[in-house]
């Protein structure tokens, strides 16, 4: 492949679309910061931090990310994940230069457990919300479909951009965003390869919230902490059941059974200081004041 094509290659974003300012590519992976993580309070945010190649994932990048979602799940004070990008750009998918000049994802299997995007193919046990700016495609999509809700800002763009150059969804884009949208919305938006703006996406249920530019992030943090701030055990176990029905049950009632045996054990953990504190008072009229948070 030539040169000139490897640079057309390269990603799936024009420069001129994301908010970011080229820098010397001089700089090597192994002298960079391309994942960078931030504990605020409960909340423990996580950043692509190469905004010169519209925050595309090499296969080190990769390997950074899923390092940062497994040592979030472990951290029993971070209740909620804030997943971004830095510069304007959420992620432009896999860094096409990388799979141009002939490397192959065989040598991080693994490290990165078959997902060259890295955190795309595992699930964690707490929730996490996308920020979403710029655009989120390709690979960049399956990344903001391991969130359990995505703010997006109203300039954002989604979709399957790797349609026009024959790469693959090959982390998890075509489990998950059928479950999310349904198989008829995810076919349009997987065999067209078209963009889909934020309020389109908002129809589909792909956007949770859409948000004026430059906002997402503190959006996407003010809602963590709004779910951070509830009983987290019972949350945690609803969260469990959604997704199993979503994903493993056999049956209506092998997902009722999981239901109700996931969340039993839960009424003495807190249902019953949660009833005491209605029985107070608190939360009449479907207040939610006394659980915000105070961070």
């Amino acid at each position: 492949m030539s040169r000139w094509m490897a640079r057309t290659f390269m990603n799936f974003v024009p420069r001129s679309q994301c908010a970011w300012r080229p820098r010397a590519m001089h700089t090597s992976a192994n002298e960079e910061q391309t994942v960078v993580t931030e504990k605020r309070g409960k909340i423990f945010l996580i950043g692509i931090n190469r905004p010169y190649a519209r925050n595309a994932v090499n296969i080190e990048t990769g390997v950074k990310l899923l390092e940062a979602f497994k040592q979030f799940d472990k951290d029993d004070d971070a209740l909620v994940a804030v997943f971004h990008g830095k510069g304007g750009c959420f992620c432009g998918g896999f860094d096409l230069k990388q799979l141009a000049s002939g490397a192959s994802f065989k040598g991080s299997e693994k490290d990165i457990g078959y997902a060259p995007m890295g955190p795309s193919k595992s699930t964690f046990s707490k929730p996490i919300i996308g920020a979403i700016d710029g655009y989120a495609v390709a690979g960049g999509l399956e990344l903001a479909l391991i969130c359990d809700m995505r703010v997006v800002e109203e300039s954002a763009i989604m979709g399957v951009f790797c349609r026009r150059f024959g790469v693959p969804l090959i982390d998890g884009g075509t489990v998950r965003l059928q479950k999310l949208i349904g198989l008829s919305r995810a076919l349009d938006v997987i065999l067209t390869g078209r963009p889909v703006k934020a309020q389109e996406a908002l129809q589909f249920g792909l956007a949770n919230r859409v948000v004026p530019d430059g906002t997402c992030l503190d959006e996407a943090i003010k809602l963590a902490n709004e779910i951070a701030a509830f009983p987290q055990e019972c949350m945690k176990a609803d969260r469990r059941a959604a997704y199993y029905a979503a994903y493993d049950s056999n049956s209506f009632e092998d997902a009722m059974k999981y239901e109700h045996e996931n969340g039993v054990p839960i009424i003495m953990k807190e249902s019953v200081k949660g009833a005491s504190r209605f029985a107070s008072g608190v939360g009449r009229s479907g207040s939610f004041d006394a659980f915000k948070s105070k961070l």
